[in-house]
């Protein structure tokens, strides 16, 4: 099993998969879809099967994005989704947000992201293939 992971732009250069913040007003699923369509250019509806995981973290934001959330925010909540896609495909990437894309197997990918809660989201994609 494979996964995509996104390389963000310099300075903060770090490999992650696709992530996000939800709007006012916006469930976690259609979040979950804009942000894929934004980040990788990806229509769910015409190209996958999103799937809820019902699972969250809860992480410490990393100082140099606090900027981006409302004064004295420190941590943030992440609801997962995992993208089941009928094929590989190439991303088109948001040039202010990342610069290069990768498919990689699973456990390669849990390797090379930056964040515990990417790492967390994998376990949980893999849980049902290693029970069989």
């Amino acid at each position: 099993m494979e996964t995509l992971l996104i390389e963000r732009t310099p300075p903060l250069s770090f490999w992650q998969s696709v992530t996000g913040s939800q709007d006012e007003g916006e469930s976690w699923r259609d979040t979950a879809i804009r942000e894929v369509r934004e980040e990788t250019g990806i229509d769910i509806a015409k190209h996958g099967v999103l799937t809820d995981l019902d699972y969250e973290n809860v992480f410490s934001i990393y100082p140099e994005f606090r900027h981006r959330y409302p004064a004295g925010t420190t941590h943030n909540r992440e609801h997962c989704f995992a993208l089941c896609v009928n094929e590989k495909f190439t991303p088109f990437l948001a040039p202010d947000e990342h610069t290069a894309f990768r498919w990689l197997p699973m456990n390669d990918a849990m390797k090379m992201v930056r964040s515990w809660s990417n790492v967390a989201a994998f376990q949980r994609v893999l849980v049902p293939f290693r029970r069989s």
